[in-house]
């Protein structure tokens, strides 16, 4: 039996872990929004409407971050439209999803969620239908205290205190046909540039992502992202990623080693905003914002085209298994390991579509398999992260040839001396698990939590100093110095 070698060292330093890497996403879409985290008249929903046994679920996710209202949905998106007396607002044709969109829930309703979710809210500016102004003016509404139109239509609203939204992404997936009013790269980095220019004029201390393409598969790839780059990296923080792995798409083993896509597609961005850089002689490095990911069965998917107009349809409420979770685990274990560039990440989406927390209309909510790994390295990655020594054992897969079986990446919390390993076997059989603790001579194993493809639900393993890794299996071991314990 191969067996995996992991050395810990506190100088194999990376970056220090960005919380706002455990975001999520909430788009109009689907049951995301209503029957999701906002339903009057159930059992749970507060006087808002807000689904308090939702609410709860999100805190134990361990969720920091919410990227809103889209998504698609955000190119044809009027903020007006949800804002003010509820009676007042407009019922719209939302023609990303073709549903009708009634406006009941809207920006302060999602400022005021976002504020018992304990979540930190992140902002999509309409730069498909719309552009510059109404980006510039949802800005002001949101971030000025008052003496403006837009900031006292806000207080007309009851809202007397500025949301003061940090993170903005100038429009959503603009290079995609899919999209309404799609662009090309240079038209979008114009666009791009000037919106941010005016939003910095409104608020100098917000932080702006732009479009990168929507997903490595684009033809433009990487010319796209240095295209935008080139027009708008004087106004822009971040260029997005967007993501997702389809378990019906590639053969089983490439599957379960998507970890290995997503490590070059984060690579590859780097090197693109670098040459930008280097060309433009900037001193300021682009951050990286994966602020769409997660795994999805998008062959199944059944396009707006094909279906008929509705209010709240069920969209992709995809149903997870054991291994769509080690997938997931093995995800976070790369966006861990980019912490140096990637310090935005948003799993799409929260609730119902594609989702770790799923609900019934009128009834219960619940988790999802893909729920425990996020909430359990969003729980223990603290500190600053660690890139390990690692050996072991190989496997073949179609797509990506021979890749390691065992992956793996460790933070360290300076301030408890803890520290947590997150290990993945993607082989289909069991690896025994040697740690090396040299430079960590008096920390001992304090807890080891477990989940495979055949049981998902978290398993507390008696601590030992063998591990045993066994197939398909995801695994967050807990390191503390013996005098804590």
């Amino acid at each position: 039996m191969a067996v995996a070698q992991l050395t810990l060292d506190p100088a194999f330093r990376i970056a220090p872990v960005d919380p706002r890497l455990f975001g999520s996403f909430v788009e109009h879409m689907g049951r995301c929004v209503y029957t999701g985290i906002f339903e009057p008249g159930h059992p749970e929903a507060d006087d808002d409407g807000l689904r308090t046994d939702v609410l709860d679920l999100v805190r134990e996710l361990g969720v920091t971050t919410v990227r809103y209202p889209g998504g698609n949905f955000v190119s044809n998106y009027r903020w007006e439209d949800g804002v003010g007396p509820r009676g007042d607002r407009p019922r719209r044709l939302d023609l990303a999803w073709r549903s009708l969109e009634s406006n009941a829930f809207g920006l302060n309703e999602f400022m005021r969620w976002s504020k018992l979710a304990g979540v930190e809210p992140m902002m999509a500016v309409n730069l498909g239908t719309r552009g510059v102004e109404a980006a510039a003016e949802l800005v002001e509404y949101c971030n000025l205290a008052d003496g403006t139109a837009a900031a006292d239509l806000r207080r007309k609203h009851g809202v007397a205190q500025p949301h003061d939204v940090r993170m903005w992404c100038l429009g959503n997936e603009m290079d995609g046909p899919w999209q309404i009013g799609s662009l090309t790269a240079d038209e979008y980095g114009r666009l791009a540039a000037r919106a941010g220019h005016a939003m910095r004029r409104v608020d100098p201390s917000i932080e702006l992502i732009a479009c990168g393409s929507s997903n490595s598969g684009m033809p433009t790839f990487a010319a796209w992202e240095a295209t935008v780059l080139e027009h708008a990296y004087d106004q822009v923080d971040y260029i997005s990623l967007h993501t997702y792995y389809d378990p019906e798409k590639f053969d089983e083993a490439s599957f379960r080693a998507s970890a290995v896509d997503l490590d070059g597609f984060i690579d590859d961005v780097v090197a693109t905003a670098d040459h930008v850089r280097a060309k433009k002689r900037h001193s300021k490095r682009i951050k990286l914002s994966l602020d769409e990911w997660n795994v999805w069965y998008q062959s199944r998917f059944t396009e707006p085209e094909d279906r008929g107009i509705e209010e709240t349809p069920a969209l992709i409420e995809d149903d997870y298994n054991g291994t769509d979770a080690v997938v997931v685990g093995n995800l976070l274990i790369s966006m861990l390991r980019h912490a140096d560039r990637l310090s935005l990440g948003c799993q799409a989406q929260l609730v119902n579509v594609i989702a770790p927390i799923r609900t019934e209309a009128g009834g219960r909510a619940w988790r999802q398999t893909i729920f425990h790994p996020f909430a359990r390295t969003a729980r223990l990655a603290r500190g600053t992260v660690l890139r390990p020594a690692l050996t072991g054992p190989s496997m073949s897969t179609g797509r990506f040839g021979d890749v390691p079986a065992v992956d793996a990446v460790a933070t360290h919390d300076e301030q408890t001396g803890e520290v947590s390993v997150f290990v993945v076997n993607r082989g289909t059989e069991p690896v025994p698990l040697s740690l090396d603790l040299r430079a960590f001579p008096k920390h001992r194993l304090r807890e080891h939590v477990s989940l495979t493809a055949d049981r998902p639900e978290p398993v507390t393993r008696q601590p030992t100093e063998e591990i045993l890794l066994p197939p398909v299996s995801w695994h967050a071991l807990c390191l503390a110095p013996e005098e804590s314990m």
